[in-house]
């Protein structure tokens, strides 16, 4: 039927009827239930009438029990087999196969229909004495569900679900009255746009329109978004260029262990370089080096100052980079590389700031601050004598664009970094002291093999990305910001906000 014949077979049965229940109106017109619901719903939209929703439990049989109505149940089946004589479960076997058999002798010799005995290691069946007259009870109990479930007592309903023959299932169902704008038949439907075609053949003198609704929401704009860390490292990028650092190029991710440790001086015997803190890739398993002449600068460094052996084998290893700074030694290695030294014995090159913010990954356990991979923004600023209080002050001048006013410095260790220092922020949010970067000047071991005079000085930095962007946005499971349980909704209406 259509949906407006549905929609008259309702107006009219309401015109001799308090309410109607939609089940009675599907099994009047010999319609599906849903149909009979998108009518009336339609109805409902204008006013015509109104529904007020209900529950029914709905018995559903399952294919098995469709195929017992069909076949008889599977003791039955067994029980017809034994109208011979006694049998071999063997042969019940063969003839009605293993499932239906095991069924029926779970079923069959409860209901007493039948026997089982032992002679010779074998299993026989037989019919109990006195049950040639048996009725299929289940495949009665099916056809009469079938028919009308609502006849069915709680017990045999039990029954069948234990058996797995039927399901009880929640069923919505409406009970339509009288609306505010009811009437016998309906009217034209009023047209909500004034189309081409409307204006075209004059139809619209004749037509209603729908009242516009000047405080509906509008529809949401299906488009892309940026995710709040792409807007973040957008915020940083021209934070980092209006101080005049210059981004290095960071788009690889796999790295030589050279690049990534050994320039960095490291020791191949490190903690870092174990299979706990580090992925190390299997294919390819290592590469080729060039610049051959620095790589035994490097070695020579790691041999005769820190005393540590080195073996090409593992320097050669390729590994998922760990941090950005083996790209900022690559970029400091070329920087020498193409400087020139000038009358006066000194490498004249040119100063410079330059900055990362990319991927890094670390074998790390995971949790709700804690992910294998995460981001890393890196600066570092090359100059002859650079001190601390102009290291200090550039990372002042960075923190205050982002809204970190108060800093304050703390000591610390690391490898290839002296002297070195933590950085913490004050969070007026929060309320407190919090880590913001880790800081220090490269150490001399790690500048010389590529060439720098000893009164040239690298100040480095790094810090998280994913940190400060959960902090701007509230966030306190790392979860919820990078990985799949990110909400698309959250993406789409993130704002850049000062935290």
């Amino acid at each position: 039927m259509s949906q407006a014949s549905v929609e008259a077979a309702i107006l009219k049965a309401l015109s001799t009827a308090d309410e109607v229940q939609s089940t009675q109106l599907a099994k009047q017109l010999h319609t599906d239930h849903q149909v009979v619901v998108g009518a009336a719903k339609s109805l409902e939209s204008d006013n015509y009438i109104k529904s007020e929703m209900g529950q029914q439990m709905v018995l559903k049989l399952s294919h098995e029990a469709h195929e017992i109505i069909e076949a008889g149940s599977p003791e039955y089946l067994v029980w017809e087999f034994l109208k011979d004589g006694r049998k071999s479960q063997e042969e019940v076997t063969s003839k009605l196969g293993k499932e239906t058999t095991g069924v029926a002798l779970a079923n069959g010799i409860k209901a007493k229909m039948f026997k089982t005995s032992k002679e010779g290691g074998k299993v026989f069946l037989e019919r109990v004495p006195g049950s040639d007259s048996v009725v299929d009870a289940v495949r009665e109990v099916l056809k009469k569900a079938a028919a009308a479930a609502d006849q069915i007592d709680a017990k045999t309903i039990e029954m069948l679900k234990k058996r797995k023959l039927a399901t009880v299932e929640a069923y919505k169902t409406f009970t339509y009255t009288k609306g505010p704008s009811y009437a016998k038949e309906r009217t034209a439907k009023a047209v909500g746009d004034l189309t081409r075609d409307i204006l075209m053949d004059g139809s619209w003198k004749e037509r209603q329109f729908k009242e516009y609704n000047f405080s509906a929401q509008g529809a949401e704009v299906d488009g892309g978004a940026l995710h709040p860390l792409l807007k973040v490292r957008q915020e940083f990028r021209e934070i980092l260029m209006e101080l005049g650092f210059q981004e290095m190029d960071t788009q690889h991710w796999a790295e030589v262990s050279f690049w990534n440790f050994d320039s960095l001086i490291i020791p191949q015997q490190h903690p870092a370089r174990d299979l706990q803190d580090t992925f190390f890739l299997s294919k390819p398993e290592s590469a080729q080096l060039q610049e051959l002449d620095y790589v035994e600068r490097v070695k020579t460094m790691h041999e005769a100052c820190f005393r540590t052996p080195w073996k090409m084998e593992e320097a050669t290893r390729n590994v998922l980079r760990t941090h950005t700074t083996g790209s900022s030694a690559f970029v400091l290695h070329n920087l020498a590389k193409h400087a020139t030294r000038g009358e006066d014995g000194k490498l004249h090159f040119r100063p410079g700031r330059y900055y990362s913010i990319d991927r890094v990954f670390r074998n790390e356990e995971m949790d709700r601050t804690h992910l294998c991979e995460f981001h890393q923004v890196e600066g570092f600023v090359i100059d002859r004598d650079i001190s601390l209080a102009k290291m200090m002050h550039t990372f002042d001048s960075f923190f205050r664009r982002i809204g970190v006013s108060q800093l304050r410095f703390k000591p610390a260790f690391n490898p290839y970094t002296e002297p070195s220092m933590e950085i913490f922020g004050f969070h007026t949010g929060l309320n407190k002291w919090i880590e913001v970067g880790n800081s220090g000047l490269f150490r001399p071991e790690l500048l010389r093999p590529m060439g720098f005079d000893d009164d040239v000085s690298v100040m480095a930095w790094g810090l998280s990305l994913e940190r400060p962007t959960m902090i701007k946005y509230g966030i306190n499971n790392i979860h919820e910001l990078f990985g799949h349980r990110v909400d698309v909704r959250f993406i789409k209406r993130a704002v850049i906000a000062r935290y």
